[in-house]
């Protein structure tokens, strides 16, 4: 094998996968590494503007009675097929791990089609040569409804 022939398309050199690994974005893992930075800034800004649009919270007075479940931020870096930036995504997330079945919640339920399903309809519209589209609902998980009431930090 010559090292000078044409790499295979689809493939990547040594150099380049080297080169794309030293730029990768390093996301944090803790809030204070973000204070610094604007781009996590307007991310967090950006999840806060989102819940207060889809009025997921309320800001009461601390009760004393109440079990308070803790948030915390996670943060991806999203990347484009090339390895370039595309975005910066902060969550605020509860820790969920901190309830306990039977006494926190009774169920656990995530709106989300099962992978059955989806094989399920792209087969059909394959047998039925229908177009098939396809769409993102921005903080889809905002927009579900509870019966119960929960206290976050």
């Amino acid at each position: 094998m010559d090292v000078d022939d044409e790499p295979i398309r689809g493939t990547r050199t040594l150099a380049d996968v080297y080169e794309r690994a030293h730029v990768a974005q390093e996301e944090p893992c803790s809030f204070e590494e973000v204070e610094a930075d604007e781009g996590w800034k307007q991310a967090m800004a950006n999840e806060i503007a989102m819940i207060e649009k889809n009025q997921t919270w309320e800001l009461v007075p601390r009760l004393v009675k109440r079990k308070v479940i803790e948030v915390k931020w996670v943060y991806r870096a999203k990347q484009n097929a090339d390895g370039s930036l595309n975005k910066l995504k902060a969550r605020l997330v509860v820790k969920g791990f901190s309830q306990k079945y039977g006494l926190d919640y009774l169920e656990t339920f995530a709106p989300v089609a099962r992978l059955d399903t989806i094989r399920l309809l792209i087969a059909l519209a394959a047998q039925m040569q229908w177009k098939i589209h396809q769409l993102d609902v921005k903080s889809a998980f905002l927009n579900g409804f509870l019966e119960e009431e929960i206290y976050i930090d």
